[in-house]
């Protein structure tokens, strides 16, 4: 009978389990138009130079800051609401510093910005024009300053403001909006409360657009005008919504024009179809529009609630 020689059993070594090689992480700014990634916002939009570019910009809380130097950059959160620009400025004046050819700012937060000079903003627009559009600007000295002797067309659309404004860290005051330039501003399907000073809109141009916004100084405090047009201009302020708080200091208008020098003409000014109201419990008696300017200007089917005065010229 055979005898088989018993088998020999090998045990083959196992290799342990490979860790997973994890996903590379995606830059947080894209160049939509290249697919190129960044870091930062600054290497973004360095990289544009006097270019055309869109950079897309994914959701989270930045504490970075860029200067805008050249080209048309467009600006874009990827989704609205999700990208936050906080605490953190270039040149001791913005979050976003913009003089190139053209910008456009989509769907960002700024918030806590402050300077040493009381104009700490999230976007400060010193050269080009501007588009702001479903934005948000937050608990800072200023929400968008700029001043540039140029022919400018600013555009700012469905966008919010609170907690802005200052008139007692600097000399001057910082206002919510700010803006001087020899173009135009138009403010559309925008809101302003809970104002900390100064002006919730003051502008020194020469033709303005104020329409369908809503202006709420019930939670304000030491706030001003709601629309101060301290040089004059020519323009449209129309189908807003305004109610004037009680914790003023100045409480005389709603809209105030003319009231520092006659730089632009007023004559033709419309102020129409426009509500305006005073916060429970405000007894003074302010006027809707101030006009300093004394020009004809237009005033039509607005709605002011008790205690507010139509018109006053000084």
């Amino acid at each position: 009978m055979r005898r088989f020689a018993p088998l020999l059993v090998l045990t083959l070594a196992v290799p342990a389990a490979m860790p997973a090689v994890a996903a590379p992480r995606a830059a947080p700014f894209t160049i939509v138009e290249t697919g190129q990634g960044f870091d930062t916002i600054d290497a973004a939009v360095q990289s544009v130079r006097m270019g055309t570019a869109t950079i897309l910009i994914a959701p989270g809380v930045y504490h970075q800051c860029t200067v805008q130097a050249g080209g048309v950059i467009t600006f874009k959160a990827a989704t609205p609401g999700s990208v936050i620009f906080e605490g953190t400025t270039c040149e001791g004046k913005a979050a976003f510093v913009l003089r190139g050819q053209g910008s456009v700012v989509d769907g960002i937060v700024f918030r806590k910005m402050r300077v040493a000079d009381g104009n700490g903003a999230g976007i400060r627009t010193e050269i080009g024009d501007l588009t702001v559009r479903n934005a948000t600007f937050l608990d800072s000295q200023e929400g968008i300053l700029g001043g540039h002797p140029s022919r400018q067309t600013i555009v700012i659309d469905h966008s919010s403001f609170a907690g802005l404004g200052q008139c007692d860290q600097s000399t001057d005051c910082a206002h919510a909006i700010y803006l001087a330039n020899q173009g135009s501003v138009t403010i559309t399907r925008s809101r302003f409360e809970r104002g900390t000073g100064g002006h919730y809109v003051k502008l020194r141009v020469p033709h303005v657009t104020i329409t369908d916004d809503s202006f709420d100084d019930t939670q304000g405090t030491r706030t001003n005008y709601m629309i101060d047009l301290p040089e004059g201009a020519t323009g449209l302020i129309a189908g807003n919504t305004f109610v004037q708080g009680r914790n003023k200091e100045n409480w005389t208008g709603f809209v105030v024009v003319g009231a520092e020098a006659r730089t632009y003409p007023s004559a033709g000014l419309r102020v129409e179809a426009n509500d305006a109201r005073l916060a429970p419990g405000e007894t003074r008696s302010p006027a809707f529009v101030a006009d300093y300017s004394r020009a004809r200007l237009v005033m039509a089917a607005n709605r002011l609630g008790p205690g507010v005065r139509a018109f006053e010229t000084r």
